[in-house]
């Protein structure tokens, strides 16, 4: 064999050390001092040849011999702070011709981040870049060397021969073999169910059901984690200590980068010692402890701050916050004060939030703003089995609303889809004699029928609030219905009203169309793209940056949100029926009614039109949601045809990719495998199918998450606009609580909705939620610009990039059209939740790449 001596190749190595700073996982390892002791031959690189094959290793691609990393490079422009570049020379062996891949061994004590490396002046090539963005431990960790490939895109058929072993290995590594529990260094991506959210062996009141595998309590799959079952229900998974939460298995490429890390330690620990010494210390107000007796208590919150006694428990918060965490939350007197920013609903106008115009125009440009639906049959109508419920109809009666709808009837109002509803009766009432009985809630289930004016602006005509009946679900339901008034007694039962609604649909949008119609669905997404899509494949480097950190922030809402007593069922009104109501409201869940187009259409908020620029046409013009929502699903449905066309020019090498149809069979299959008899699944058998499927999964992961998430400090911060719990149901005449409403109704109204220790746990948790970090990566950005070799893929990306600068521009020109009334509305709340791009903390604003908080 002949080997060119007299060239050598040059590479970078783009590396982060391991730190201990914030790091959980491993507090006691050594440190190491010095980037000097990097070298020494510790760490190793082998360059394997993508051309020629060792007829002596299974015809896998050559191996040259180790380099071993050099001297340390000054950091270059760009590089960022944490993160250090080295040399690395290779002796150049001819029969390499061109690498294909790179064997990295790690013989140092500890772990280090290896971020990328790149080889100039390859013979006869020229440059090759390996995006690596992975730990690596030490060698005794692994069976096998590490590998990573160059960022070249192949199919499987494609795949050249002398690298085809090494990508099969990569996946069977990465699949593991469903044993044992699961160390931090184990790169294993597998299921289980949601069996880790009760601690049987603390009580039966401690205890769950278990979620996934059953027709009764349906769920997505999560990742596994291999910890050992309670003592005494052996099918559920024991928890960590809530003091070693952060130490839950996910893999570690899967686990919040550094300064993610430490952004979200600094929040959640101010929030969680914030609400902590609230709930704890019973703090007082005004005249009542644990309540808000006005108003100005509330603001309170914001804009004064409230001083806490010095107590036990806040000399133990001390002790455990780092010091320049600590400093952030003590007065300069030393005094810890409860104070949270400034929610943007009361930013301008302190009660813009109570009027009717702000209560309607939240329902296509806040928070929740994918819950309404046009109203298609009057009285509405109830789908619940009428065996087992009785009868569950509206009776809400033209008579209630025949007034305030501007001279239509309601015959005419329906066919000129005038009328609309927010209808959270049927999700609500199957559990809630229970929540009402076993729970400190008191809910209603709640229909809120609402008419579009001529402005384009909705006004509600009528709220219901439904109950059980009390002698048996099989006898219907016993409901009231209450009209708008601004003054008098009926004036403040008009408000309750609304506050009942705004429970019920902050349950809804919390529990449903957040966790679990983002959070908990991607997941199995997540798992199945690494088990059976290798690195190399392109619909891996399509999806995989909207993948980022969501296993990790899963496992954290397991750990402290989801659980028995966490801050679900302290803070939203289901209590300990919250994922069990997640769990029923799964099996309505339909993976391709997330395309926008198709939900807005079945909402009937759409009709479907072929000359739109979205194949649909809106019902309300000014509904910001949907018309930047409709905006942003083009550009990504675009960009993603674009992709997919580039690789898949027939749609017979679709059916015949293997790993595609691996992965398609693994979500349908066992991620979602209480779901996989559903019909609509697509196929995957066609580039309109594989483009459909892409481009839901990154809007879920991306838009859809964001529009839902990001606002909820805006909106919500403020809790009696978005309260999560009512406590009490309307008071009746001649009641002592009806007496109160009369003599105080800014008390009575706030002892209705959720207590001031609920608040405090709500607010810290959705101010935690609401930040961006600094290191996020939004839509239509990349972490390396280097993500693939191809230049086509490279050129879309470009027009991707250009064409969400153009929705940028759009959303900001609407929102400064005074024509379009639900674009800010009483609050001067512009809508912004779908702008592209934001900055650091709390925004309002942004679309990160995935779900990561």
């Amino acid at each position: 064999m002949h080997r060119d001596h007299e060239h050598t190749v040059k590479g970078r190595v783009v590396l982060m050390k391991k730190t201990n700073l914030l790091d959980f996982n491993d507090v006691g390892a050594s440190i190491v001092d010095g980037l000097s002791e990097l070298f020494g031959k510790k760490v190793s690189f082998q360059l394997v040849s993508a051309v020629n094959s060792d007829l002596d290793d299974n015809r896998k691609g050559k191996i040259g011999k180790p380099s071993y990393l050099e001297e340390w490079l000054t950091k270059p422009s760009g590089l960022a702070v944490d993160e250090s570049e080295f040399k690395v020379t290779f002796e150049w062996d001819e029969e390499i011709a061109v690498p294909g891949a790179m064997i990295v061994r790690n013989d140092h004590p500890t772990e280090f981040y290896l971020k990328t490396v790149t080889l100039e002046d390859i013979p006869n090539h020229g440059r090759i870049h390996f995006i690596c963005n992975s730990w690596v431990y030490p060698a005794h960790r692994y069976k096998r060397d590490r590998i990573f490939f160059s960022n070249q895109t192949f199919l499987p058929h494609e795949t050249p021969s002398p690298l085809q072993k090494y990508r099969e290995e990569a996946l069977v590594i990465l699949r593991g073999n469903g044993e044992g529990m699961l160390e931090e260094w184990d790169r294993v991506y597998d299921y289980a169910y949601y069996n880790d959210l009760g601690e049987p062996d603390k009580g039966p009141e401690y205890a769950r059901p278990i979620y996934g595998g059953s027709s009764e309590h349906p769920y997505p799959r999560r990742g596994r984690t291999g910890r050992p079952p309670t003592n005494k229900d052996p099918r559920a998974e024991s928890r960590l200590p809530l003091v070693r939460g952060l130490e839950m298995y996910v893999p570690r490429d899967e686990r919040f980068g550094h300064l993610k890390m430490s952004d979200f330690l600094g929040d959640s620990i101010k929030s969680i010692a914030q609400s902590l010494a609230g709930m704890v210390e019973g703090v007082v107000f005004d005249e009542t402890p644990q309540e808000f007796d006005s108003f100005k208590d509330v603001l309170e919150l914001y804009e004064g701050g409230i001083k806490l006694p010095e107590s036990q428990l806040l000399k133990q918060i001390r002790e455990s916050i780092p010091s320049e965490l600590l400093k952030s939350l003590l007065r300069s007197d030393g005094a810890p004060v409860l104070k949270f920013p400034l929610p943007d609903i009361i930013k301008e106008d302190k009660s813009a939030w109570r009027t009717d115009e702000e209560f309607a125009r939240e329902m296509v440009a806040g928070i929740h703003p994918i819950a309404i639906r046009r109203l298609e049959e009057f009285p509405p109508a109830s789908k619940l089995d009428p065996h087992v419920y009785g009868n569950q109809d509206s009776s809400i009666t033209e008579e209630c609303i025949e007034q305030n709808l501007d001279g239509f009837n309601v015959d005419e109002a329906i066919k000129n889809n005038k009328l609309f509803i927010l209808d959270h009766h049927d999700t609500t009432m199957p559990l809630l004699r229970q929540i009402n009985t076993d729970t400190f809630s008191k809910v209603y289930a709640t229909r809120t029928l609402l008419f579009l004016k001529e402005d384009g602006t909705l006004k509600p005509l009528a709220i219901e609030l439904s109950l059980p009946h009390p002698e048996g679900d099989q006898f219907g339901a016993v409901s009231k219905v209450y009209t708008p008034a601004n003054e008098g007694v009926e004036g403040s039962i008009w408000q309750l009203a609304k506050a009942y609604v705004a429970v019920t649909d902050s349950g809804h949008h919390q529990l449903i169309s957040h966790w679990l119609h983002t959070h908990a669905v991607i997941e199995p997404f997540v798992i199945a793209t690494h088990r059976q899509l290798s690195v190399l494949h392109p619909i891996h480097k399509l999806l995989h940056p909207h993948f980022k950190d969501t296993m990790h922030i899963n496992a954290i809402a397991r750990q402290v949100a989801l659980n028995a007593n966490g801050l679900f069922e302290i803070a939203v009104f289901p209590g300990k029926y919250a994922v069990q109501w997640t769990s029923q409201l799964y099996k309505d869940w339909v993976f391709t009614d997330d395309a926008v187009p198709t939900d807005l259409v079945k909402r009937g908020m759409a009709v479907k039109d072929s000359e739109s620029p979205h194949g649909c046409k809106l019902i309300i013009e000014d509904y910001p949601y949907a018309v930047d929502a409709l905006e942003i699903w083009s550009a990504i449905e675009s960009w993603v045809k674009d992709y997919c066309l580039f690789y898949y020019n027939s749609d017979d090498i679709i059916a015949n990719d293997i790993e595609l149809q691996s992965w398609w069979k693994e979500v349908r299959e066992v991620g979602h495998g209480d779901k996989k008899d559903e019909k609509w699944w697509p196929k995957m058998k066609t580039l309109d199918e594989l483009t459909q499927t892409c481009t839901t999964i990154i809007w879920v992961a991306s838009a859809l998450h964001a529009a839902v998430n990001f606002g909820q400090y805006p909106y919500a911060g403020y809790h009696p606009n978005r309260p999560t719990i009512s406590r009490r149901f309307t008071p009746e005449p001649g009641t002592l609580e009806f007496d109160q409403l009369i003599a105080n109704p800014e008390r009575a109204f706030l002892r209705t909705i959720t207590s001031q220790v609920q608040a405090l746990v709500g607010i810290s948790l959705i101010e935690l939620l609401s930040r961006h970090s600094s290191d996020e990566v939004y839509l239509g950005q990349r972490d390396t610009p280097e993500w693939t070799s191809d230049t086509v893929p490279l050129e879309a990306f470009e027009r991707f990039q250009m064409r969400l600068k153009q929705v940028e521009a759009n959303i900001v020109r609407r929102n400064d059209d005074e024509t379009l009334k639900n674009r800010v509305g009483p609050a001067k709340l512009p809508y912004t939740l779908l702008y592209p791009s934001s900055g650091i903390g709390i925004t309002g604003r942004g679309i990160p790449n995935s779900i990561s908080t």
